[in-house]
């Protein structure tokens, strides 16, 4: 599982039950948290991509937390699409496709991000 501070350089990854700052490239990982203020990962639309596109449920960690992704797209070079938002309601798991070509994402919500068989 991964996660990445608003205020942090590099994602951090859970290890032996601690967090600890990724140091090398990283394939794109299937389960991350969310806290806090939006965490922002890159998808396939740009290299080194943090997330890959599918199908991925938020489940909340706590009875209040609401997920929340808001998705752009590569739609031609240098062009963006609209952002593209996906909310659940409080308590409740959010299901959502992470879109070809994900240029970025916005997760938010106290939430654990899992990308789930197609």
């Amino acid at each position: 599982m991964m996660t990445w501070p608003s205020d942090a350089r590099m994602p951090l990854v859970c290890a032996n039950g601690q967090w600890q700052t990724v140091t090398s490239p990283q394939p794109p990982n299937d389960r991350w948290l969310s806290y806090g203020p939006a965490m922002t990962l890159h998808g396939q639309g740009m290299r080194n991509p943090s997330v890959e596109s599918g199908n991925w449920t938020a489940t909340p960690q706590d009875p209040g937390s609401q997920c929340r992704a808001e998705q752009e797209t590569v739609v031609s070079p240098g062009v963006l699409s609209q952002p593209q938002v996906s909310e659940g309601k409080p308590g409740q798991p959010l299901s959502l496709q992470l879109l070809p070509r994900l240029f970025s994402i916005q997760m938010s919500g106290y939430c654990l991000w899992t990308r789930t068989a197609s």
